[in-house]
């Protein structure tokens, strides 16, 4: 997405990623159709509408977010969407509060926030000599992450009664059919035309890796263990994130930034040992 920037604005960008990653999973979705299973109707797009709203709304902050600070950096903040998740699957899913009363769970949720908050309270303004991140990129990236929060206590149903491919086939082509219009009116639907191979071939490519997959595995893991845990296992993405955009970009952390991912990572380990609910009685809770 922070490559994209440079070819695509947010709206188009989203755009098109999604109706790719919709293309992606077309052939898997009517495998399964034409093997059976739950049909594909009016009442699995009803299921499927509710989480696609905040999924809309995270998709283009989290791009314009990228504007303001780097990709690790986003990575590690974002990911204080866990609290959010756990509050809202608190709300949401009584069997879910079984894993959130667990100290290794509270214990590493709150590390994990602090390391978050660190990460992006000691990133410097690009655009100023303010030694911290301009407030509206601040607002952004906390908006892309609690909508990110929303949505994967939203997907928990939909997903668990239509099965992981069922259900990001209907909630990716519903997410591409509203992007649409909001391209049309804030972005540029004709960017491919001018964006060059390169950075359409990048863009087919982590559509199908970043969203395709991402979100049937995430799906799997949902129903598998909970959305709290899958939120919370997400602490290991700033490493990876961190890994790559240094040695793509040279993004570096500060000193306070690499003792905040520190934190952030202990409170990892701390969320993983959290023992989660099992299948049988997740379903039953369905």
């Amino acid at each position: 997405m922070y490559y994209l920037n440079r070819s695509y604005d947010p709206w188009a960008q989203n755009f098109y990623r999604y109706s790719v990653a919709c293309i992606a999973i077309a052939p898997l979705l009517l495998y399964q159709i034409r093997r059976g299973g739950p049909r594909i109707d009016m009442h699995a797009v009803k299921l499927c509408l509710l989480p696609c709203l905040p999924n809309v709304v995270h998709q283009v902050t989290q791009v314009m977010a990228l504007f303001y600070i780097g990709p690790g950096v986003y990575t590690i903040f974002t990911r204080a969407s866990v609290i959010f998740t756990a509050l809202l699957a608190l709300a949401f899913f009584p069997e879910e509060r079984v894993v959130i009363r667990q100290w290794q769970f509270q214990v590493g949720t709150l590390l994990g926030l602090i390391g978050a908050f660190g990460v992006i309270w000691f990133q410097a303004n690009a655009n100023s000599n303010d030694q911290h991140v301009a407030l509206p990129g601040l607002f952004i990236a906390f908006t892309a992450t609690f909508c990110w929060a929303l949505y994967g206590v939203l997907i928990k149903r939909p997903s668990a009664e239509l099965g992981s491919i069922r259900s990001f086939g209907v909630v990716s082509f519903i997410t591409s059919t509203l992007l649409f219009p909001l391209t049309l009116a804030f972005g540029n639907i004709g960017t491919p035309l001018v964006a060059g191979v390169h950075a359409n071939v990048v863009l087919v490519i982590s559509a199908v890796i970043c969203i395709t997959l991402a979100h049937v595995l995430y799906y799997v893991a949902i129903r598998e263990i909970g959305v709290a845990l899958s939120q919370s296992l997400q602490l290991l993405c700033p490493a990876i994130a961190m890994g790559l955009s240094a040695w793509i970009y040279g993004e570096r952390l500060t000193h306070a930034q690499l003792w905040s991912a520190g934190i952030l990572l202990i409170g990892a380990f701390l969320a993983m040992r959290t023992k989660p609910i099992s299948t049988g009685e997740t379903a039953e809770n369905i």
